[in-house]
Parts: structure tokens; C-alpha cells; sequence
């Protein structure tokens, strides 16, 4: 393997996912931490980190079952206190963000 495909892998991309539809910010654990914000449109915004392709189509899977419509998925760069606040919480290991059953979904 050489060394740019293994450099990818540890190259977290961020994405900014916009649903029509509310969810409220205890659904962030269900998404691994990711930052809900409701959206005076009546739409959510789903923002951070993910790991790699395989993370974001789990994370993709995860929002098909709730049945909110899927407005947009874009890759950003995140803001300067994303990064900090990402690096001091010691969010940079790889997280398995892909849809498995022990994912509860929060209580209504």
C-alpha cells in the first residue's frame, strides 16, 4: 500500500448535511457527536467529522431511517473553533460511524 492511500485514511473529512425536518440536539449522540442545529426554515443541519466514505454512507443509512428528507450533503471545512474544539476533546480518533442495531434511537 503506499503511503497517500494510508495518509487518506486518517484524513477525517468534514460534511454539512441539511434535512427538512426537526431533530432536536439529544439526537447528536445518536450521531456520534455530530452539531445539530435546527433551522429557523423548519430544516436541521448536521455538521462534523467523518472518518471516511464508509462512515458517511452508515451516517446517510442512519438518516434514511428517520424518513426526514435529504436536502443537501456537502464537504466543508470546518471553522476555526470546530478544529479546536475537535482536538480538545480528543475527537480524532477513528470512530466506526456505520449503522449497526446497538444504536438506540433517543426517546421521544
Amino acid at each position: 500500500m503506499n503511503s497517500s492511500a494510508t495518509d487518506q485514511s486518517h484524513d477525517r473529512s468534514w460534511y454539512e448535511i441539511r434535512l427538512q425536518g426537526r431533530l432536536d440536539a439529544r439526537w447528536s449522540v445518536w450521531f456520534d457527536g455530530l452539531t445539530l442545529t435546527a433551522g429557523a426554515d423548519g430544516t436541521t443541519t448536521i455538521r462534523g467529522p467523518v472518518v471516511d466514505q464508509a462512515a458517511l454512507h452508515g451516517l446517510l443509512q442512519r438518516l434514511r431511517d428517520l424518513g426526514l428528507p435529504l436536502l443537501s450533503v456537502a464537504r466543508v471545512e470546518p471553522d476555526h473553533r470546530e478544529q479546536q474544539h475537535s482536538s480538545t476533546t480528543g475527537d480524532n480518533h477513528d470512530h466506526d460511524h456505520s449503522y449497526d442495531d446497538s444504536h438506540q434511537r433517543p426517546h421521544s
